[in-house]
């Protein structure tokens, strides 16, 4: 099992910024027939999404195809135990996805609308976002 990571980047570190506004990419469903959409913004470590993505797959067994449309690409850093103050930034701990309100996380296709309802519903628990559900075309 493998988590996403990036495999190289310019600079180790990252200083982490407020996410504002809305997605005006990524906000339609643009490969399968239905998606998962955040609601709310918020970051995500590359653990909550192989989780949801698990939760996706399980419940698709094997019929039709899945599409990841993120990527954690920014560094999230922490200190290591009993450390004291003032000896600098902590080294990199895990990756995280910047996920702007509106933004699509998941597409399925060749799934019945009733699986793939249940299945975003129960990947949306593992992720720290409202989610909600579309379909391809649905614009809001």
């Amino acid at each position: 099992m493998s988590l996403l990571t990036p495999k190289r980047w310019k600079y180790r570190k990252q200083m982490r910024s407020r996410i504002t506004g809305a997605a005006t990419r990524g906000n339609q469903v643009a490969f399968g027939e239905y998606g998962i959409k955040a609601t709310t913004s918020s970051y995500v470590t590359n653990r909550q999404l192989e989780a949801a993505r698990k939760v996706i797959v399980r419940h698709t067994r094997k019929v039709g195809k899945m599409w990841l449309r993120v990527f954690p690409d920014v560094p999230q850093t922490k200190k290591g135990l009993e450390m004291p103050m003032g000896t600098g930034k902590g080294d990199v701990h895990i990756y995280t996805a910047r996920i702007k309100k509106g933004a699509v996380i998941f597409e399925v296709s060749g799934l019945d609308e009733k699986v793939a309802r249940e299945a975003f519903r129960s990947a949306g628990f593992k992720l720290p976002m409202k989610t909600k559900f579309i379909e391809k075309g649905q614009v809001n």
